[in-house]
């Protein structure tokens, strides 16, 4: 019997088995999933009239206004863009609490925050009139979701189980979203605002992500409506840990729809200033100085009932049309503010060392934190909701800190360390 031979074929199989398995585990890619995706990636550029390659690695592609990825959504082909929000659709501060702000204008209080409106890309260019700046996806990252479709999607909370019954769906926890928030609920609302500290907290996995966000929410627990506004550092998605402006929508709870940014047909973007996804400048104050903020507001427009996001005070970015939603269109049921994490480690053991906020506990000193909350309802101006209540999934990891008494403007604070060697009870 020749045992080279079969030393040989077993080798082989082994070798065979191997690749199989880097296949299977994202070591390598199927020549259909790759040519899916460069096309996927041609399809999204190919209205591209101005490159910008930002200091950062960055590629900002500026694409024709009436061409952009928004109108490959079914609902959205005959859709008519909305250049700018209606009339008064924009609440604004009540006189009373400007006029008591700039009085205090030499005050601490009121230098406590700097808001930012800049990006890192925009050092390196502008996109011309008629376009508007979109992040150019990397192929690496869109090779690493489990479908094209699934890219730039949040993992759902529930996953669905056996069929107890045949008319009803059984729904399982997937316990892998920890949140740490402050949220309105039990009124019509139709707008939410807040000044968001920027951070640049430490995410441990590629697949996990950390967000301080405005969410405007309708319908159940399972199939929730949702938009969402604020900074992310999401390497999945983004393919670093740079802190970056996003916005997030989904009709069903992602479980099929939904993405950050124009990853996905959906939103429809007007600025040109403004490029969705792309890093936060400057992100890290100097050692002493004030802490940087971004300003976001989101709203119903009150002929269209799009939901617009507008950036640092004046710049509308853009909208979901309300054709995406079926109860959102009309109003949201609640608002929240505050941060939320994403492992696959959420609740177990060990947990995910990743931050949420600045790292600290919104408990302790120089956390991270949301200013200026305010509504927006059936009332002629902006104003803090009247019942509120602080929220944490796992107070162990991340905890939340409400200022709502004794003070002239009420102030959140937030975030946590996740597990990690001096916080031995997060597990």
């Amino acid at each position: 019997m020749d045992y080279s031979k079969i030393i040989f074929i077993f080798l082989l199989l082994g070798l065979a088995i191997i690749a199989q398995s880097f296949v299977n585990h994202g070591g390598a890619f199927s020549k259909q999933k790759v040519l899916e995706v460069e096309n996927k990636l041609r399809h999204l550029r190919r209205h591209s009239l101005k490159t910008i390659k930002s200091e950062d690695g960055d590629i900002i592609d500026c694409i024709d206004l009436n061409k952009q990825p928004a109108f490959d959504h079914p609902a959205l082909k005959d859709h008519k863009i909305q250049m700018a929000p209606t009339k008064n659709s924009a609440k604004k501060e009540p006189i009373e609490w400007t006029k008591s702000r700039s009085k205090t204008k030499d005050a601490e209080d009121s230098l406590s925050l700097r808001v930012l409106t800049s990006q890192i890309w925009k050092k390196s260019g502008t996109c011309p009139e008629g376009t508007i700046p979109i992040r150019r996806i990397r192929k690496n990252d869109m090779l690493k979701a489990p479908s094209v479709e699934e890219y730039g999607r949040k993992k759902p909370s529930f996953s669905p189980s056996r069929q107890v019954h045949e008319n009803l769906d059984s729904y399982v926890p997937l316990r892998n979203h920890s949140k740490a928030i402050l949220f309105a609920v039990g009124f019509r609302y139709l707008g939410a605002k807040a000044d968001i500290n920027v951070c640049w907290p430490f995410v441990e996995k590629d697949d996990e992500f950390s967000t301080a966000q405005i969410s405007l929410l309708t319908g159940s627990y399972i199939h929730f409506e949702s938009v969402q506004s604020g900074w992310a550092v999401n390497p999945r998605v983004y393919g670093d840990r740079q802190t970056r402006v996003f916005v997030y929508w989904t009709a069903d709870g992602s479980n099929k729809t939904g993405c950050f940014d124009l990853t996905c047909p959906g939103f429809v973007q007007t600025s040109k200033e403004i490029a969705l996804g792309a890093a936060i400048y400057p992100i890290i104050p100097v050692p002493g100085d004030l802490p940087y903020d971004i300003n976001i507001y989101i709203y119903k427009d009150i002929l269209t009932n799009n939901w617009w996001v507008q950036y640092g005070e004046k710049t509308n970015i853009g909208y979901w049309p309300a054709e995406l939603f079926e109860t959102l269109c009309y109003n949201a049921d609640s608002v929240e503010w505050g941060g939320e994490v994403y492992s696959s480690k959420i609740l177990h053991y060990p947990h995910t060392k990743t931050n949420m906020g600045n790292g600290k506990f919104g408990s302790q000193p120089n956390s991270a934190y949301f200013k200026r909350m305010r509504i927006h309802d059936n009332s002629e101006s902006l104003k803090f909701p009247e019942y509120v209540d602080p929220y944490s999934d796992e107070y162990n990891c991340y905890d939340v800190r409400f200022l709502g008494d004794y003070v002239e403007d009420p102030e959140l604070y937030y975030g946590g360390p996740g597990s990690s060697d001096y916080n031995y009870m997060c597990l």
